[in-house]
């Protein structure tokens, strides 16, 4: 008689693994891609984190956003995602997040930052405010597409947000070295951002418990 909870358990967790194969199956894609020079040598040394050249934004030094592209469940709250003013400059200066994310940005510095955008993927200006105002100001991405965020007193000071329909991405190292774990099996199209105007792609087949190598010449 006490076994039977018990039998009903299995059979829930067997049921649920046939009905849903893949569910449990995952794979790895890791791989460099070769990153272009920097378009412009920044004037302040060192300070710009999103550099401007012929109307090209990219980050400096440069890095990769590499990326999953496919039909995927869109959870009901992405992870939230932090952006901070710090020694004048945003850290980080490039920031991926899933659509419906919400990002915060909270002032370490012992100055006034007017953080705005006016990119079409979104629009915001959270005004005026020190370290020590409360609570911190955040935004919701709710529109898949490059953001860029500005100060609106340190006209320097300059960071993109990258809207991201996919909750599989991650930023490249300096050497554009990448990974990404945990990621469905099948046929799905992977990108890397490099800037504003180049996304360079490339088809995968990702097997379970494969780790797949995709470098971007």
């Amino acid at each position: 008689m006490k076994t039977a909870p018990i039998r009903g358990l299995a059979a829930a967790a067997l049921a649920l693994v046939l009905a849903a194969p893949g569910a449990f199956a995952q794979a790895v894609v890791e791989g460099r891609v070769e990153l272009p020079k920097a378009l412009h040598t920044p004037v302040m040394n060192k300070r710009y984190g999103i550099i401007s050249y012929a109307g090209v934004l990219a980050p400096y030094p440069p890095v990769a956003v590499v990326y999953l592209e496919g039909s995927f469940p869109h959870p009901s709250s992405p992870p939230p995602a932090r952006m901070v003013q710090k020694d004048l400059n945003f850290s980080p200066v490039l920031l991926p997040v899933q659509v419906g994310a919400r990002v915060d940005f909270p002032n370490l510095d012992d100055t006034y930052h007017n953080i705005f955008s006016y990119s079409p993927a979104k629009r915001f200006d959270l005004g005026r405010y020190r370290s020590d105002e409360r609570p911190i100001p955040s935004v919701l991405f709710d529109v898949a597409g490059l953001v860029t965020v500005r100060c609106d007193i340190h006209e320097h000071m300059r960071a993109i947000i990258l809207v991201l329909d996919t909750p599989y991405f991650a930023v490249s190292d300096a050497q554009g070295v990448y990974r990404l774990e945990g990621l469905p099996v099948g046929r799905f199209v992977l990108k890397a951002w490099l800037d504003s105007r180049t996304t360079l792609s490339r088809p995968v087949d990702l097997n379970a418990g494969s780790a797949l190598r995709a470098d971007f010449p």
